[in-house]
């Protein structure tokens, strides 16, 4: 092999293999993946057959990645011309004074539901150690007057669709009991839950149906049909997409849109467009 031959396959191997460093870091960090799917719920209100419910989660506003990414993907997403749009999640990455400025500026070109907007905070929305609760209140502050309703271990029926939503996991805010206590089946009900390992603690009395959450960003870097070696759960089934709890209960983990760092593999960011049947 000659030097210059040499040199030229040199430089085509570093090509190749720098090529899945910038795709993961410059690409498919911002190649938002609108999933479409059905939702059937039970005891929906015949009038509420076919309306959209869009999930939005972990925005992850902050220094880590240009958030305006998430005002392009939110124009995108107006298409889809949503009925109720649930946000599941960490709207912020630190929770800083900085965060809840750029959060405002974010949330001014959001996407808004025709029948309704909801959210639910994550452990990220609660600052240092997931306990600065001036974060969480100033968070929710933000939310409320930008037109989310904020459902802190609270229920609300919207046009016949009953939104259960649980305050996080992490949080000093936890108590899910408070609102499922008065948990009623013979409502269309629909559980917002950030953190999926809420699922395997004894907190659902009784509960059947969906419960949306978020928190994985579905490890943001997996080989597929290997590993997905990041997650932050303690159920490592808890990844991402649709699974059966096999007792009356369904999940489904949002991969979210934003990120903690600007790295994804095989994992591109989703905004979750839900059809509503009757289950």
């Amino acid at each position: 092999m000659t030097r210059k031959h040499f040199l030229k396959r040199l430089f085509q191997l570093s090509v190749v293999g720098a090529f899945p460093l910038f795709y993961s870091w410059q690409i498919e960090p911002f190649w938002v993946e609108f999933v479409q799917r059905k939702l059937p719920v039970k005891n929906l209100p015949k009038e509420l057959e076919g309306k959209i419910l869009m999930q939005i989660s972990d925005l992850h506003v902050g220094n880590r990645f240009d958030w305006n990414f998430l005002i392009e993907s939110f124009q995108k997403a107006q298409q889809f011309n949503p009925d109720f749009v649930v946000y599941t999640g960490d709207f912020v990455n630190h929770g800083t004074p900085e965060d809840h400025s750029d959060l405002k500026k974010v949330m001014a070109e959001a996407v808004y539901g025709k029948l309704g907007t909801f959210g639910i905070l994550g452990n990220h929305d609660y600052g240092k150690a997931w306990k600065d609760l001036g974060s969480s209140e100033e968070i929710c502050r933000i939310l409320q007057n930008s037109g989310v309703r904020m459902l802190n271990n609270e229920q609300i029926e919207c046009h016949g669709l009953n939104i259960i939503g649980f305050d996080d996991l992490w949080s000093p805010n936890f108590g899910p009991m408070k609102v499922m206590k008065d948990y009623d089946a013979l409502k269309a009900n629909l559980v917002l839950c950030h953190n999926p390992d809420v699922c395997d603690k004894n907190v659902w009395n009784g509960y059947q149906g969906w419960i949306l959450s978020g928190h994985t960003h579905g490890g943001q870097c997996r080989i597929p049909g290997v590993i997905t070696p990041i997650l932050p759960v303690n159920n490592r089934k808890y990844v991402s997409g649709e699974i059966d709890l096999n007792d009356g209960r369904m999940l489904y983990i949002n991969r979210a849109i934003g990120h903690s760092f600007q790295v994804r593999f095989m994992v591109r960011p989703e905004i979750t467009v839900f059809t509503l049947t009757q289950a």
